[in-house]
């Protein structure tokens, strides 16, 4: 039942100590602006680890060869290690129940592409058609390269978003057209943009086939790269994951006689066992600001109790009176958590309100390389408003219990 006389004694005695509950809501309110704001750091940096993976597929396995380090079977360290289509064709034919997507790659060096007067270096790779989906890219124009293209040594090319507009000045379309990749004719037949920005979109995309028989690849891939079938949770594809790629490295090891421990031949670079690191990284971080976040309540909390304690005191006749005419000990307990209470709920969302204005106005101002769009979402918010209660509660209940236990006549001596 909403008692008037109760709110009347609580903004009376604030409006007595007016600094005095200032600075101490103050610190309240510090506390937890200081929370919501690491928590909306913590969540950005997840969304800019998200936005780091999303650029190419969620579960992408990218496989590729160096120098060995190691003598093994008679043979010395400082071997160039090379794969051949057979690697691929062998790890394709093998888990093709497994596999999403597949694709092998040449990469071109000399990736010098011209077009009328216009020219760059670019990065330019033969390809299976599923390197679209290997990549996360998304055509905007055209086409990409199709099995018939890789069947029938199609000199085609599908270019990045940059490379058209570096080449193709004014607008002009650039499908149907020729341009030329050391002086060889090839036509533009797709034009495609990748989440991954420009640095990924200064590619061009040929058959794989095309690449290895023009520029000379004979039957050398460059790298492998693969995803497999989509599983119902993140632990069951990253056990799958993991055994994918200990069995293509035993493979590739054991075909080309590289010692088994040699970790410089044979690397494979997977996007699900990096997610797991970095995830489980930003959970340290995550409970790390929650720690400090709620340190710093604590604090404010334990100036409440204080400044309660303090009020109790100056209160302590007003208190004995009360007992004296009848008052039950609960009743003085709530009294004391009631004011409590609503100091450090006002100034707590006083704290809130104006963090969650600050992320919502300038959080999506934020664009680094790790931290995007910092905000927090409606249950933490909810967190933050229970923490605010409890933190009331606690802060009051020291100095209530106490001013419980105060007997009438010693409150009604003191001066």
């Amino acid at each position: 039942m909403f008692d008037i006389e109760r709110w009347q004694e609580i903004f009376e005695t604030i409006s007595k100590n007016k600094l005095r509950t200032f600075l101490t809501g103050l610190s309240v309110a510090s506390g937890i602006f200081i929370l919501v704001i690491l928590l909306g750091i913590g969540e950005g940096m997840r969304n800019g680890i998200s936005r780091e993976f999303e650029q190419d597929a969620a579960n992408v396995m990218y496989v590729y060869t160096g120098v060995t380090s190691k003598e093994y079977k008679g043979l010395n360290p400082g071997r160039q290690i090379t794969m051949k289509n057979d690697d691929y064709g062998y790890i394709s034919s093998k888990y093709n129940d497994e596999l999403e997507y597949k694709s092998s790659i040449y990469r071109i060096w000399s990736g010098l592409v011209n077009y009328k007067t216009e020219s760059g270096s670019y990065r330019v790779e033969g390809v299976w058609p599923d390197y679209q989906f290997l990549e996360n890219a998304s055509m905007t124009n055209g086409r990409y390269i199709n099995y018939t293209d890789q069947e029938n040594f199609e000199k085609v090319v599908v270019i990045g978003n940059k490379v058209k507009t570096d080449l193709f000045k004014n607008g002009e379309n650039p499908i149907g057209e020729y341009l030329q990749i050391s002086n060889i004719n090839f036509k533009v037949i797709g034009v495609f943009t990748d989440p991954g920005g420009e640095r990924e979109e200064t590619r061009v995309f040929l058959p794989l086939s095309t690449a290895q028989l023009v520029f000379g690849g004979g039957n050398e891939i460059r790298n492998l790269s693969f995803t497999l079938e989509k599983k119902d949770n993140f632990k069951e594809a990253l056990a799958e994951s993991e055994q994918f790629t200990a069995e293509v490295s035993t493979y590739l090891k054991e075909k080309h006689t590289i010692a088994p421990d040699d970790i410089s031949a044979v690397n494979i670079n997977n996007s699900l066992e990096n997610a797991k690191r970095f995830y489980d990284l930003m959970d340290m971080i995550k409970f790390f600001f929650w720690g400090v976040g709620i340190c710093t309540i604590i604090a404010g909390v334990v100036g409440v109790s204080n400044i309660m304690l303090i009020i109790v005191k100056e209160r302590t006749k007003e208190i004995g009176i009360r007992k004296a005419l009848g008052a039950e000990p609960v009743s003085i307990i709530v009294m004391v958590l009631h004011e409590s209470i609503f100091i450090t709920t006002i100034a707590g969302f006083v704290g809130l309100i104006f963090s969650l204005a600050l992320l919502e106005f300038i959080g999506p101002m934020i664009e680094t390389q790790y931290i995007t769009n910092p905000s927090i979402n409606f249950a933490v918010a909810l967190s933050t408003v229970f923490i605010l209660i409890l933190a009331g509660a606690i802060a009051g209940f020291f100095p209530a219990w106490r001013a419980a236990r105060i007997k009438p006549i010693v409150a009604l001596r003191d001066e």
